[in-house]
């Protein structure tokens, strides 16, 4: 692994025209941050959606029933939930503000970030309607298009407008919902309905309910959006403050930020997730600022930590495994998708609402182990995962090549060293 800064950061000269940022400009410490979050996003998604109806939480005795199975919920509850996905928007507004810096003095600057944005969109929109009803591309490409005139504009601006929305956020439950979820027994029936659906049904049943699911799962979007774009300009801030940027010659303000946030993120989420799990008072209306605010100080702290340990040598050497998988985290969050629909749907292995939270983390376990592998392997021969080359290509306008090329200074120097 190259050292914990992203080189130089400079934009392309003028006359160039514009690439994909190279293996030597990358930040190492964002890509293993990316690579572990990808597990957070797998464990949550598998043991939720991909394992039991959208519907089946509402219901009454959603708890998992062995003694196993309540630990490990509880522990991603507390741990994970929330947690992973708050990692990806600050990192996806940290991505998104290193490709408008790189861009600086390109005329057609603000045109690629919207034509990557676009492609995203694609993308996304594919994987909501063919693969998972579950898709967040389609909200993080319209985040994206919210937050582009931002990138450009006063710090103070960028932290007022991630306030404000984030207080919108939290005061959400108070507001009527964009479309009602049905009562009890109407969520029964739809629990119902999915388990014949994704259970036993072939690809076009699968597709048929899950185009029906789509107005719920809308509104649960419409509903974390504020979110989504408070921590993409909370992800760009970071950045342009240099804590980042300059990640070694910060490290002490790193890991004071974790020392603070990892306690407190997890003290306010174990006090939120408390009142399901035991015999606490409850929180009445402050449980869902409780619980989301603990999650977003939690992710930072998360955040803090790693990127101070990479920037240290042992650090590196323990996370570095990590990196692969950030590098092509696209590619993979669509495979992970792939074979969970594979594992849980009828038109694969049917274990839809058969498995419980202990043996479906598991699996978890073994497919995010499998793509650590294959992301590594290959990474050894290519520049890009097979979606990044293509969202790359689209955005450039040009084929980028794909075949990873070999410095041999660089490989001569490592074997000397």
């Amino acid at each position: 692994m190259t050292g914990g800064s992203i080189g130089s950061g400079t934009a392309p000269a003028s006359n160039s025209p514009p690439k994909p940022m190279s293996r030597s400009e990358r930040f190492d410490a964002i890509d293993v941050l990316r690579g572990l979050a990808l597990f957070g996003v797998l464990a949550m998604n598998i043991v939720t959606i991909f394992r039991v109806s959208f519907y089946a939480p509402f219901l009454p005795n959603a708890e998992p029933a062995g003694p196993l199975d309540r630990v490990v919920a509880a522990v991603l509850t507390v741990a994970v939930d929330w947690k992973a996905l708050a990692l990806f928007s600050l990192l996806f507004g940290v991505g998104l503000v290193i490709q408008f810096e790189r861009l600086a003095g390109d005329a057609r600057r603000m045109i690629l970030l919207v034509r990557r944005l676009v492609v995203l969109l694609a993308i996304g929109l594919v994987h909501l309607c063919l693969i998972w009803n579950g898709d967040i591309l389609v909200e993080y490409a319209l985040a994206g298009f919210v937050v582009l005139p931002f990138l450009g504009g006063a710090r103070w601006l960028m932290a007022g407008a991630a306030l404000l929305l984030l207080g919108l956020y939290v005061t959400t439950p108070v507001l009527p919902p964009i479309v009602p979820l049905p009562e009890a027994a109407g969520m029964a029936g739809l629990a119902a309905d999915a388990m014949r659906a994704y259970g036993t049904g072939g690809f076009f049943d699968v597709l048929a309910f899950r185009i029906r699911e789509v107005p719920a799962i809308f509104s649960a979007h419409v509903m974390v959006f504020p979110r989504t774009v408070a921590l993409f300009l909370v992800g760009a801030l970071a950045w342009r403050s240099g804590v980042l940027r300059r990640a070694s010659a910060n490290r002490r303000l790193l890991f004071v930020v974790a020392t603070f946030g990892i306690p407190l993120g997890g003290g306010l989420s174990l006090a939120a997730a408390g009142q399901g799990l035991f015999d606490w008072p409850s929180l009445g209306r402050a449980h869902f600022p409780v619980e989301q605010l603990g999650a977003v100080v939690l992710a930072l702290g998360y955040a803090a930590a790693v990127i101070a340990a990479v920037n240290l040598a042992g650090g590196r050497r323990m996370l570095g495994w990590a990196a692969p998988l950030g590098r092509m985290a696209l590619t993979n969050y669509l495979a992970q998708s792939v074979i969970c629909g594979w594992i849980f749907y009828g038109y694969g292995l049917g274990q839809f609402g058969r498995l419980g939270v202990a043996a479906t983390l598991t699996i978890g376990i073994f497919v995010y182990v499998a793509q650590v592998v294959f992301s590594a392997w290959w990474l050894r021969r290519y520049r890009f995962g097979p979606v990044e080359w293509l969202w790359r290509s689209c955005m450039y306008g040009v084929p980028q090549p794909m075949r990873a090329t070999v410095n041999l200074a660089i490989m001569r120097a490592t074997i000397a060293d």
